[in-house]
């Protein structure tokens, strides 16, 4: 090093030893085993570049220091990055199945959203189709409750096409028969834990029509999406989930659609009995949802067929009574069994056991939150088939209210931790910003560097 560069660089002298000229090759030759390769020195480049940095280094006594540390740091991040790429092939397959997975399940959702909105849709159609000539609610009610048998074995069915490991219908019919308990299926646990529950459902159902009878689908669908509420609210108070107030103020919301529902053409006639009929349906859909979680939990697909199966079953052999009973008091009375309208009511069977299909078997193939909007859409399905073919003129009122039920439906699909989750969105956000600005400034000073070097000047890092 030159006494130049010494003096520009402002730090003591450092001394090379160099091999005088006189002395024999061969001591040379001996003592240069014993000297230590860490001390030789860097190869110097054409530019020099690596040559100076390491002198700088060496001068400014920087901890570790090893001569051609610079340069071999550059060659492993050439390297580095010479890899990088290859690793980012070989994960790339797993990132594209992972998103075509996710994109997959997204479309199946909507497709499956679709579907439901569509069959609840032409359920409250079909029904109001039979009213014309059939006006025995109760007796369509249990007739399309016995169509819930035939939910197991289609279960059975698709379990045989897709599925290597067969089993016989009664090994799987014992499998899910672990919904009521270790010990399965008897006699008593099949009264004590399906005849609440078949009630409950076939009150609710039986309540829905009778609104339809009274009201338009349109306000019968968006009263019944109340039933939201009411399992937030009975789950806060009996099986005391989460306080949530976001969901409190959907409930009060419900509930301010419902009295605007009522008050609409006056809290008389057969429209304010229609919507206590449809808040009645919703508050029995409700109790039995909570019930169901509080005494039997979740159920996958096969327990849940093995469930509506076993209700089925029930309805026929025990409620059996009542449309009997109904038509010999002439309270529900047809002619004979042939003049019944059968393409309508089973049409309102079929269309109503496919919808509970969809429901539970889309909660096992896609988000279960699309299940829940495939609900609220039959609301604007109902209500364009009512504008088109019947013809209904809405009120600003029950426009209005039906806005509010549907926007407090929404709130309530919100997850527990919408706050948490929202709070970290924008956490992630301002972070990202700031990274940003500090790459920029982190550009410019090293833009601002390279130029200094450029005009001759080196800045050297205190130790």
């Amino acid at each position: 090093m030159s006494s130049t560069e010494i003096q520009e660089l402002g730090e003591e002298p450092c001394f090379r030893l160099e091999h005088l000229p006189g002395k024999s090759p061969h001591l040379a030759d001996k003592a240069s085993p014993q000297v230590n390769s860490s001390w030789d020195a860097p190869q110097v480049t054409a530019n020099g570049v690596h040559d100076i940095e390491d002198r700088i280094l060496r001068i400014t006594g920087y901890y570790g220091y090893n001569p051609g540390y610079s340069s071999h740091r550059r060659e492993e991040g050439s390297e580095s990055h010479a890899e990088t790429p290859g690793s980012e092939t070989s994960g790339d397959p797993t990132a594209y199945q992972t998103c075509a997975n996710t994109v997959l399940k997204v479309l199946g959702g909507l497709l499956v959203v679709l579907c439901i909105s569509s069959s609840w849709v032409g359920t409250t159609q079909v029904v109001q189709l039979t009213f014309k000539s059939f006006s025995c609610p109760f007796f369509i009610t249990w007739f399309s409750t016995n169509w819930n048998i035939l939910f197991f074995p289609l279960y059975y069915s698709g379990h045989v096409a897709t599925t290597r490991e067969k089993q016989t219908p009664i090994q799987k019919f014992r499998e899910c028969s672990r919904l009521f308990g270790e010990d399965g299926m008897s006699l008593m646990v099949f009264l004590k834990r399906t005849a609440p529950f078949s009630i409950l459902w076939t009150l609710t159902n039986y309540l829905y029509l009778l609104a339809l009878r009274k009201l338009t689908a349109t306000d019968v669908s968006a009263l019944y999406c109340c039933h939201k509420a009411f399992v937030f609210l009975l789950s806060w108070i009996v099986l005391k989930d989460r306080f949530m107030g976001v969901r409190i103020v959907a409930a009060i919301m419900a509930i301010t659609g419902i009295v605007m529902m009522a008050y609409a053409d006056g809290f008389h006639g057969d429209s304010f009995m229609g919507v206590a009929l449809a808040v009645g349906s919703a508050s029995t859909s409700a109790l039995y949802k909570v019930l169901f979680k509080m005494f039997l939990g979740s159920a996958n697909l096969g327990e849940a067929a093995h469930f509506f199966s076993t209700m089925g079953f029930f309805n026929l052999i025990f409620i059996s009574c009542v449309p009997l009973i109904l038509y010999f008091t002439r309270v529900e009375h047809w002619g004979s069994l042939s003049s019944l309208p059968w393409g309508y009511l089973c049409g309102v069977a079929g269309l109503w056991l496919v919808f509970n299909i969809l429901v539970n078997v889309g909660v096992v193939l896609t988000y279960p939150i699309l299940i829940s909007i495939g609900t609220l859409l039959s609301v604007p399905g109902n209500a364009a088939i009512d504008v088109l073919k019947h013809e209904v003129i809405f009120s600003v009122v029950r426009l209005a209210a039906t806005c509010i039920i549907c926007l407090g439906f929404l709130l309530l699909l919100l997850p527990e931790e919408w706050d948490t989750v929202t709070l970290r969105f924008l956490t992630t956000l301002a972070d990202k910003k700031t990274e940003e600005h500090g790459e920029e400034l982190t550009e410019s000073s090293v833009h601002t560097r390279s130029r200094s070097r450029a005009n001759g000047a080196v800045s050297i890092p205190m130790a």
